[in-house]
């Protein structure tokens, strides 16, 4: 009994030390490096299924994955925030957008996660350090601090995410992430504006 305590302790030590190591990389890093390591030779043809490497094949161009990575991530990003936004803020406009980014981005997310599946593209398992920093900052403004800071966050953000989208509507080559782009883009758009007018109130 004695010797299975001690090597429970020591299978326990060994994980904590694991993620302690890959604590240090981020998520869209860790998605990142599994997608490059992925096989392309299929990408161009979906009835080759030759699995050549442990990832298997990436069936996008090796730039439609890094769309994929950073959409899911911004994704992710803006339901943790607008959840805490619903927690946080006094202003009610703010709060309501918050409720509006977990409802809108949730939706987008489950497509991105479904089609990330069907091409066999590795998504972050969690938020980047980025926006996980973003994240502990946030949680420690209260009042009308929060709302500020958040709603200059969500500008910053929704900004960001246009032109990421508006350039894989454009640019991309795989049909179906293009049109995910080109469907989702308006959703974005509609929040850019919502949030700017909510900015120029406070």
């Amino acid at each position: 009994m004695k010797k299975l305590n001690v090597l429970f302790l020591a299978g326990a030590t060994a994980l904590a030390f694991q993620a302690c190591n890959s604590s240090n990389k981020s998520s869209t890093t860790v998605a990142n490096d599994s997608n490059s390591n992925k096989d392309t030779s299929g990408m161009m043809s979906s009835k080759d299924t030759t699995v050549k490497t442990a990832g298997g094949v990436l069936k996008v161009d090796k730039d439609d994955a890094d769309f994929a990575v950073k959409a899911a991530n911004g994704g992710m990003a803006e339901v943790a925030l607008g959840q805490l936004a619903q927690q946080k803020a006094t202003n009610p406009d703010v709060k309501a957008f918050g409720a509006k980014m977990v409802t809108d981005h949730t939706k987008a997310n489950d497509k991105m996660m479904a089609l990330a599946k069907q091409k066999n593209i590795t998504l972050p398992a969690a938020i980047g350090n980025d926006e996980q920093k973003v994240m502990d900052d946030l949680s420690k403004k209260t009042g009308k601090d929060f709302d500020k800071a958040y709603v200059k966050e969500m500008v910053k953000d929704h900004d960001k995410d246009v032109k990421l989208f508006e350039d894989e509507s454009k640019n991309g080559k795989d049909a179906d992430v293009k049109a995910f782009a080109a469907t989702t883009l308006p959703v974005l758009k509609m929040h850019q504006t919502m949030i700017k007018a909510i900015d120029k109130k406070m």
